[in-house]
């Protein structure tokens, strides 16, 4: 029987670097907090004055040392010394919990996030990471890069609804990295009859392995295109693993439900776009174009859900802002769903 080798994808975001406990969940390393100190942010250069090098130096020699307020007021540049201090709360954020799970939860819960958004995204793409496995399809990865990188998305004369990476967009466009389709995406999407493509699709699926990390594959999210049944996938088991239950989640067109009774937003303008249809608010029809999708939801189980819904699907939306950017929040799935053991 043949097995399946395991590819091995976003090498450099650390993922590696962490422990798997008996649960199958994660645990920080010495050597993951080395990574983290390895940032741009962080590194020194060669007009790093000495105390910041000695500071580096120490965290690199023992990552978990305690860095008193007093030895960051010794560093020349201020902007470095901020740095250290968001790294720092960072750190404590992730070593204050059981699991990167853990920690990756609390920081969504109390007053809000007070850590740096990168790094928020860079631990979604190692969970992401975690999550799929080494035998993800190539359109299952490029899908989950969505959930923790802004997309540009742009509506073509066709019809076509394509998405791409908004960071690449930005800095290629200008200089052809990306074709046509960069300036299309750059320019807001202005309507062009023909554009230079580079989309990833079924039949060529094994190139986005080569370019893992590039982030530059758009893909297509309209109906039947297998980018957003890839999200359906990746977002059920993101919701498996962290919650420990079994959904079914499928792209739908509208809801036609009498009994609406719960939906989550995937990102902020679609929560407030299913705030308003469900309370019978007015929606104009320039908020109603910004949907790029709706799913429905149904717990396999509907005793993990709260009692007055069980058994009731869960509406969830996308939606693009007002800049044609698409900026997706996992961690909305996580926190929102009306399961039973909250109640």
């Amino acid at each position: 029987m043949l097995v399946t080798p395991e590819i091995d994808y976003w090498p450099t975001s650390g993922y590696r670097l962490l422990a798997v406990d008996a649960n199958g969940h994660l645990t920080v390393t010495d050597d993951f907090l080395r990574h983290l100190l390895s940032r741009p942010e962080l590194a020194p250069i060669l007009d790093s004055c000495p105390a910041e090098v000695a500071l580096h130096e120490q965290l690199l020699e023992t990552p978990r040392c305690e860095v008193p307020e007093a030895t960051l007021a010794t560093l020349q540049d201020r902007d470095a010394a901020d740095n250290y201090a968001v790294w720092l709360r960072f750190r404590a954020r992730l070593l204050a919990g059981s699991t990167l799970e853990a920690s990756y939860m609390a920081l969504f819960q109390g007053d809000g996030v007070d850590v740096a958004p990168v790094l928020v995204q860079q631990l979604t793409q190692i969970l992401l990471r975690h999550v799929l496995g080494g035998k993800a399809s190539a359109m299952e990865v490029r899908a989950a890069e969505m959930l923790f990188r802004t997309q540009k998305v742009s509506v073509l004369e066709d019809g076509s609804v394509m998405a791409a990476d908004d960071e690449t967009v930005e800095r290629h466009a200008s200089s052809g990295g990306f074709g046509s389709l960069g300036e299309l995406l750059k320019q807001g999407g202005a309507p062009l009859r023909s554009v230079d493509l580079d989309v990833l699709g079924l039949d060529n699926a094994a190139a986005y392995w080569q370019r893992n990390e590039c982030f530059d594959l758009v893909v297509s999210l309209n109906h039947g295109q297998p980018a957003l049944d890839a999200l359906c996938r990746v977002l059920t088991r993101w919701i498996a693993h962290f919650l420990r239950l079994e959904v079914r989640l499928q792209t739908d067109k509208e809801i036609v439900d009498e009994h609406w009774v719960w939906h989550v937003g995937l990102d902020a303008q679609a929560s407030g776009i299913l705030n308003d249809l469900y309370k019978g608010d007015e929606v104009s029809d320039e908020r109603r174009r910004r949907l790029m999708c709706l799913f429905r939801l149904e717990f396999v189980n509907p005793a993990d859900m709260l009692a007055e819904v069980a058994g009731r699907p869960v509406y969830l939306a996308m939606a693009i802002d007002e800049q044609n950017r698409l900026r997706l929040k996992p961690q909305n799935l996580l926190l929102n769903l009306p399961l039973s053991r909250r109640s």
